[in-house]
C-alpha cells in the first residue's frame, strides 16, 4: 500500500491526552490534563434536562443558534466595551480548538508563516502544520516568561502573516500587560499581520493582574481574531462549545472553513448554555474566588514541600521545576510520578520549541479535597521517584 501523510508523520502524540491515560492506568490523581472535577452550575445542568425534552436535536444554523450568539455578544460587548454584532461578527465552533484551526486556515496560506510564543499549548504547533503554514517560535523567558521585544521584531521580519497569543497562557499562566499588548500591536500594525488570541481562561486572573482584551487597543479590532470557549468558565470541557470573534470579512470567510470542519456545534448543548452567557457579573467573581484559593491552596502545599514553581497569573496551571530529581527525561519523571507515587503531569517538553526539560506541568482545577490528596502523594516525591540510571 501506498505511504500515509508526510503530514500525519510529523506529529507525536498528545502528551496531555497520554499522560491522562497513564494517569488512568496507575489509579493516579490526574493533574495533566485540565479538566475539573467537579459540576457546571446548577442552572446550566438545570436547562440541559429542559432542552432533553424540547425540539432542538436537529442542525442549529451551522454558525451558531442564534439566541446563543446574541448572548455571547451581549456578554462579551459588555466585558469588551465594544458592540459586537451576533450576526456578522461571531461563529460558535466545535470548542475553541476549532476556532483555532479555522482561524489559522482563514489567514494563513500553505507556505506562510505564523508566529507562536514559546511555551505553547500543544494544538499551537500542530495548526500551522494542518493548514501548510510554518511556525516561527519566539520565547517566553523563564522565570517571568516575558518576551523581549527584539526577538518579536526578528520573527515579524521574516514575513509573519500572523501570530498566536494566549492570554493567560496555558501552561505558564502568563498574564500579557497592556504595556507588552502595546509593543505586539506596533508591530502588528508596522508588519501588516494578524493577532490570533486565545482568551480561554479570560475570567481566571489573579489579582493584581489584570485581563486586557488586544481587540481594545488601538486599531487592533480590524486585524484580531478571538478564539474563546466556555469549558473553563463554566466547567463543560465536554460540551466543546467555543467561538471565533472577528471583523466581519474575516467571520465570512472563516464561516465557509468552519462548515466543512464540523458543520456546527451541538445544537442542544447551545440551548443549555445560552443561560449560562446570561449570568451577572457576580458568578465571574464567585468563579475567580474559587480559583484563586485553590490556587493559593495547591501553591502553598507545593512550598510546604519544598518543590520549586513559577506562581501563574492566571488559568489554572503550574510549572514545577523537576531539575533536582535527575531525570534526563521530564516523560520518564511523570510516567514514574504517576506510577509509584500516585499523581499525573505532563511534561513540560511538550510545550517548548526550546530543549528544556525540567518542567512537568499541573493543574489545579479539582476539589480541594482532590488537591489534597494529591499534595499528601506527593510528600513521598523524593523516596519515590529515584531515576532508573
Amino acid at each position: 500500500m501506498k505511504d500515509i501523510s508526510e503530514r500525519s508523520k510529523s506529529f507525536a502524540d498528545s502528551a496531555i491526552h497520554y499522560m491522562a491515560r497513564v494517569s488512568l492506568k496507575y489509579g493516579a490523581v490526574d493533574l495533566s490534563q485540565g479538566a475539573p472535577d467537579f459540576k457546571p452550575p446548577k442552572e446550566i445542568l438545570d436547562r440541559l434536562a429542559q432542552v432533553s425534552r424540547e425540539d432542538c436535536h436537529q442542525y442549529s444554523v451551522t454558525f451558531g443558534a442564534q439566541n446563543f450568539r446574541e448572548a455571547l455578544a451581549q456578554k462579551q460587548s459588555r466585558l469588551m466595551r465594544m458592540k459586537i454584532d451576533p450576526n456578522e461578527e461571531i461563529i460558535i465552533t466545535c470548542g475553541s480548538t476549532e476556532a483555532m484551526m479555522a482561524a489559522v486556515m482563514t489567514v494563513t496560506d500553505p507556505g506562510d508563516k505564523i508566529i507562536v510564543f514559546s511555551p505553547f499549548y500543544e494544538n499551537y504547533a500542530a495548526d500551522p502544520v494542518l493548514a501548510g503554514s510554518e511556525a516561527v517560535y519566539v520565547p517566553l523567558h523563564p522565570p517571568e516568561f516575558n518576551f523581549n521585544a527584539d526577538e518579536l521584531e526578528a520573527a515579524f521580519k521574516k514575513g509573519a502573516k500572523a501570530i498566536i497569543i494566549c492570554n493567560p497562557s496555558n501552561p505558564c499562566g502568563k498574564v500579557f500587560t497592556y504595556d507588552e499588548f502595546e509593543i505586539i500591536a506596533q508591530l502588528a500594525e508596522k508588519y501588516d499581520a494578524y493577532v490570533i488570541v486565545d482568551e480561554v481562561y479570560e475570567h481566571i486572573v489573579y489579582e493584581p493582574n489584570k485581563h486586557v482584551y488586544f481587540a481594545s487597543l488601538p486599531n487592533m479590532r480590524g486585524r484580531t481574531i478571538i478564539c474563546g470557549s466556555l469549558s473553563k468558565t463554566y466547567s463543560i470541557t465536554g460540551w466543546r462549545l467555543g467561538y471565533l470573534i472577528a471583523p466581519p470579512h474575516i467571520v465570512s470567510a472563516a464561516k465557509k472553513i468552519h462548515e466543512f470542519l464540523t458543520i456546527g456545534a451541538a445544537a442542544p448543548l447551545q440551548e443549555a448554555a445560552t443561560v449560562g452567557l446570561k449570568f451577572g457579573d457576580d458568578y465571574y467573581k464567585g468563579l475567580l474566588g474559587e480559583y484563586t484559593a485553590k490556587r493559593d491552596l495547591f501553591m502553598k502545599g507545593l512550598d510546604d514541600i519544598g518543590i520549586i514553581h513559577n506562581v501563574p497569573q492566571g488559568a489554572y496551571y503550574v510549572l514545577l521545576d523537576i531539575s533536582e530529581f535527575g531525570f534526563e527525561s521530564d516523560l520518564e519523571f511523570c510516567e514514574t510520578l504517576a506510577r509509584n507515587v500516585g499523581v499525573g503531569a505532563v511534561p513540560g517538553s511538550g510545550f517548548f520549541r526550546e530543549d528544556i526539560r525540567y518542567y512537568i506541568r499541573m493543574h489545579f482545577a479539582k476539589k480541594d479535597e482532590t488537591l489534597y490528596e494529591a499534595l499528601n502523594r506527593l510528600e513521598s516525591i523524593r523516596k519515590k521517584t529515584k531515576p532508573r540510571h
